[in-house]
């Protein structure tokens, strides 16, 4: 037999947990299943200095306070992973299945690594993955920004209005990014372009303190740097539902930010296809997307 919920909510993120408080709220019984840890990436920002009147939490207490709120309001919480979803509403997990009358898919992304040494270990101290939430801590300083795209470009761009130097790192010799970008870039007396080049490693013990680049001559440079940005793109986790739902790019399709193709299943976060992920829109989105639920459950 099936266990049944109102609202079946697939990740324990800011977009998901927000959907869950919006729903319980509303007097719905509620299950959010969560593959890892609760309040995803943005546990691993050590200060949110862009949240509206929450200036210095960390990620970790916002997703501490966001769990609490709703673990407080009877919320369902089950740790399993998800392994897909049927025509019925169903959700399978490595454990049970689950049944809901409408279900949220809050799965987030994860950013793409460079998987070298002390990567993992430096997250928080001195290597991040988001040059606007992060990028305050190092005005002043000397900083790297590693990748090729629009994000890498942009991320240059808005280091070097804040930081002493801003090294820019691509392994190509032309950037995917808007040429106009690279143009900008170029007229800034601050950032230095290292071309046709990787980063082999991130060293450092307690806190970032340089990276050795390796380019396609096999020749090393190590630089000196307070903080490392790597923006080589991020990966969402959705192959699982590409049975049942539309994606475009491995992300979800939504037409209003809110409906997928299929009937009583919503999106919310950031991964849906978007134009801006922060978490200002992953929470709007989560409120967004149980409120619609709960309007179409109703009707």
């Amino acid at each position: 037999m099936f266990n049944m919920y109102d609202i079946i909510i697939v990740g324990a993120g800011p977009a998901g947990m927000t959907a869950a408080l919006y729903a319980l709220r509303a007097n719905k019984n509620v299950l959010v299943l969560e593959a890892k840890v609760y309040g995803g990436q943005i546990i691993n920002t050590p200060v949110i200095d862009n949240y509206p009147a929450a200036p210095g939490i960390s990620g970790f207490d916002f997703a501490n306070n966001l769990y609490k709120q709703i673990t407080d309001l009877g919320c369902t919480i089950k740790f399993e992973t998800v392994i897909g979803i049927e025509e019925d509403l169903s959700v399978v997990t490595n454990k049970e299945t689950y049944k809901g009358k409408s279900i949220i898919i809050a799965t987030g992304v994860e950013n793409r690594k460079l998987n070298v040494e002390n990567e993992e270990k430096l997250i928080g101290k001195g290597v991040s993955y988001c040059a606007t939430c992060d990028g305050h801590f190092y005005k002043g300083k000397v900083v790297a920004v590693n990748g090729g795209g629009n994000t890498a470009l942009e991320d240059a761009l808005y280091l070097s209005n804040l930081c002493n130097d801003v090294y820019l790192i691509h392994r190509r010799d032309e950037f995917r990014g808007e040429e106009k970008y690279v143009d900008e870039l170029k007229l800034k007396d601050n950032v230095h372009f290292i071309l046709n080049s990787t980063i082999k490693s991130i060293n450092g013990t307690d806190k970032l303190e340089s990276i050795t680049v390796i380019d396609k001559g096999n020749k090393e440079e190590t630089i000196n740097i307070d903080g490392l940005f790597i923006a080589i793109g991020q990966t969402p986790n959705n192959e699982i539902f590409g049975n049942l739902i539309e994606l475009e790019n491995g992300y979800i399709k939504s037409n209003d930010g809110v409906h997928t193709n299929k009937d009583k299943i919503y999106v919310a976060g950031d991964t849906r296809v978007k134009d801006l992920r922060q978490l200002t829109t992953a929470v709007s989105d989560g409120s967004i997307a149980a409120t619609v639920a709960i309007k179409e459950m109703e009707d």
